[in-house]
């Protein structure tokens, strides 16, 4: 079952079960408060909700609540304390926090932490001092209750909540818009931005408070005035499920904007590696565009001497990596010859061939890299390249790809430290790109994930703030987190990976020594990415909640980073984009209106899938086409939703049939810029002019 498979957590849930609270997260606790009806006072449903999540639950039964015991967690949830005489509680203590507990609190939540306070109606009768512990934030819990006497068919305790006009937080509502409150109480706010959901007109009172969140130093405070809303009763009713994993991400957003990625690595420390570096850096300076260097100009005795460096560096590294001997011992043998061959064109074929990370996927492992290389994005001028890698292979990707998407040459890597090559935006490291005097093994293929999730959470949390966007709360989490977003691009890139050799493939997937229009190499990209979106779904559905951060990642970083990043020559990352952006626009599941972009996320999967039925079904008629005709017709399917070019000569009103003998005479007609940004991307790009990623030379 795939629920079972666990990851490990960001986030720590500290339910407060020690001052006469009401409810528990405890099976045993809630049947000691009700024996015949244990779930009218449970809230174990709404923790396992967070545990099949990114959240560790925990229970506080004993002592106060002091600076110790809130260091230790990301959120705190008080879940309506009472006296026993009003309610069947659980906890030793009194249903009042005491003045240095609510201190504590507002010192936690000041320094990041997350506040949760769940009250009641006529909430002053409990002999609690719930008011005493939201006042800082401004918030308070009125003793009333509402009532809606026109609620037809219900009784007049059962509030359908409404969105607050002007709510600082409408991402809470993500997917919650059906709430029902019961019995509940009213909740008032000093900041009119601050009440999220309230009663309607014909509830008395009208247009109150029903829900409250507030920012406070680093941290975040939700107050709602019912508590059962979240009990085992209603949890699973309407979309209290959804609002309730909304309001907790939204609260532990500090947790994740601190989940780092260590990178702590004693190879990259050893001097031996800056020895290593700082040779080949030279080696790099001498070289010409194909690796060769010119002797007549540089003479020989430099250039003997930095390679030596290299093969004493490598010597003293080699115990570092044991898992790579025979290669670490082949590259000094390439090298010589190089030396021997008079600096020549490199050929490391022999390296190559024992070069195999995909034979060593364990989580945290190490590789040294040396080869003579162009760095794809950066440079196609072949230099030599040392680096340090390390495989992030969590143990739920090491069992989808065992058990669901077997991917034997897929490699994600993170860069732990390079040469100057790599300082480029190159987010590969493929066989191809090694300089052989015959075509390449192909073994291996590794993604940078490191690399590509940093610049998806730049462009999500930027673009999110020009645009406007309500970032879903978890969608916010995963834009926050590096390790997350690490996570999520090395099960994007695997799944994605492999969806290139399935399916109705009129050409070869990988493209490789092809020569196509560039809009071929879109679509392929693009075909696959809706793919893996359906798996996602897939995942999602047999409950392995993780899977849709993957989703997120291919919407977001597909229609905000990959049609403005890079150059406009061919980008055929970069249309697929265009091409999934104006497919969902025209379908209306994206809307651009006052300026703020808007997602219909309950229709997204129903527009995707439409995009993938029309790519699918090009690929299968492409199958019975010529090379021209099928080029043709999908320049036609693309030009339906993204503008071509005026000068094309691509398009359906201006293609002059000729013959088809020669396609190479067709690609020559293929402008650099054939399907030019739209109006809306033109000025998105000089919003996020600093996510714009400029080639570096290498």
């Amino acid at each position: 079952m795939l629920t079972a498979m666990r990851r490990r957590k960001v986030a720590r849930v500290l339910f407060d079960e020690f001052h006469g609270e009401a409810w528990s997260i405890r099976p045993e606790a809630a049947a000691a408060m009700r024996p015949a009806h244990p779930a009218a006072s449970s809230y174990a449903a709404a923790a396992a909700a967070l545990d099949e999540r990114d959240f560790e639950v925990a229970v506080h039964a004993a002592g106060p609540l002091d600076d110790v015991v809130l260091a230790a967690v990301d959120v705190l949830v008080i879940a309506h304390p009472s006296e026993a005489k009003w309610e069947r509680t659980v906890g030793a203590g009194s249903p009042r926090l005491s003045a240095g507990e609510v201190e504590a609190i507002e010192r936690f939540v000041s320094g990041g932490g997350g506040l949760i306070v769940l009250g009641e109606s006529e909430e002053d009768k409990y002999g609690a001092n719930l008011n005493e512990v939201v006042a800082p934030y401004g918030l308070r819990l009125e003793n009333e209750t509402a009532l809606d006497f026109e609620r037809d068919g219900e009784p007049p305790d059962w509030i359908g909540a409404q969105p607050a006009p002007g709510t600082g937080a409408p991402e809470l509502l993500h997917l919650a818009g059906d709430v029902v409150f019961y019995r509940a109480g009213i909740v008032t706010a000093g900041e009119p931005g601050a009440i999220v959901l309230r009663t309607g007109a014909e509830v008395e009172p009208p247009a109150a408070g029903l829900l409250a969140a507030a920012s406070h130093g680093a941290g975040r405070v939700v107050v709602a005035a019912d508590a059962d809303l979240f009990g085992d009763l209603l949890v699973g009713r309407h979309d209290h499920r959804q609002l309730w994993l909304n309001i907790v991400y939204w609260a532990s957003i500090a947790a994740f904007r601190v989940e780092a990625v260590s990178l702590v690595s004693p190879a990259a420390d050893d001097p031996a590696w800056l020895r290593l570096k700082e040779a080949t850096n030279a080696v790099r300076a001498l070289q010409e565009p194909k690796g060769e260097i010119d002797v007549a100009r540089h003479g020989t005795d430099d250039a003997r001497a930095h390679v030596e460096a290299m093969i004493e560096s490598i010597a003293a590294l080699a115990p570092r990596f044991p898992h790579q001997r025979a290669y670490l011992e082949q590259v000094p043998a390439d090298l010589r010859a190089w030396v021997a061959g008079g600096f020549g064109r490199p050929d490391f074929t022999a390296s190559l061939a024992l070069f195999r990370p995909e034979q060593q996927r364990r989580d945290g492992i190490e590789h040294l890299v040396v080869f003579p290389m162009y760095t794809p994005n950066g440079s196609s001028q072949t230099r030599f390249e040392a680096l340090i890698t390390r495989t992030p292979w969590p143990d739920f990707v090491a069992r989808l790809e065992s058990e669901r998407y077997d991917n034997d040459k897929f490699v994600p890597v993170q860069l732990v430290d390079n040469t100057d090559g790599y300082d480029s935006e190159c987010a590969v490291l493929f066989p191809e790109t090694v300089s052989l005097a015959a075509r390449p093994t192909n073994n291996f293929g590794g993604i940078f994930c490191d690399r590509e999730s940093a610049r998806f959470r730049r462009a999500v949390l930027e673009g999110a703030r020009v645009l406007r966007i309500a970032l879903p709360p978890d969608a916010a989490a995963l834009a926050s987190s590096p390790g997350l977003a690490l996570e999520t691009y090395v099960m994007w890139d695997l799944i994605h990976d492999r969806w290139h050799s399935h399916g109705d493939l009129p050409f070869d997937p990988f493209m490789i020594r092809q020569r196509l229009p560039y809009w071929m190499y879109s679509l392929e990209e693009l075909r696959v990415d809706l793919a893996t979106f359906a798996s996602a779904g897939e995942l999602l559905r047999e409950g392995f909640a993780f899977a849709r951060y993957v989703r997120y990642a291919i919407l977001f970083d597909r229609i905000l980073r990959f049609p403005i990043a890079g150059g406009r020559v061919r980008n055929y990352d970069g249309l697929g984009g265009q091409l999934l952006f104006a497919y969902l626009h025209q379908a209306g599941i994206l809307g651009w209106s006052d300026n703020r972009l808007t997602i219909e996320w309950r229709h997204l999967e129903e527009g995707v899938a439409g995009l993938r039925e029309r790519v699918d079904a090009l690929y299968r008629r492409g199958i019975d086409m010529s090379k021209v005709s099928y080029w043709a017709a999908a320049h036609d399917l693309i030009a339906e939703f993204v503008e071509p070019n005026i000068d094309s000569a691509w398009r359906k009103e201006a293609r002059v049939r000729s013959d088809e003998a020669d396609p190479r005479a067709w690609i020559d007609r293929v402008l650099d810029d054939e399907f030019p940004l739209s109006t809306f991307y033109l000025t998105l790009q000089k919003k996020l002019a600093d996510l714009v990623e400029e080639p570096v030379p290498a």
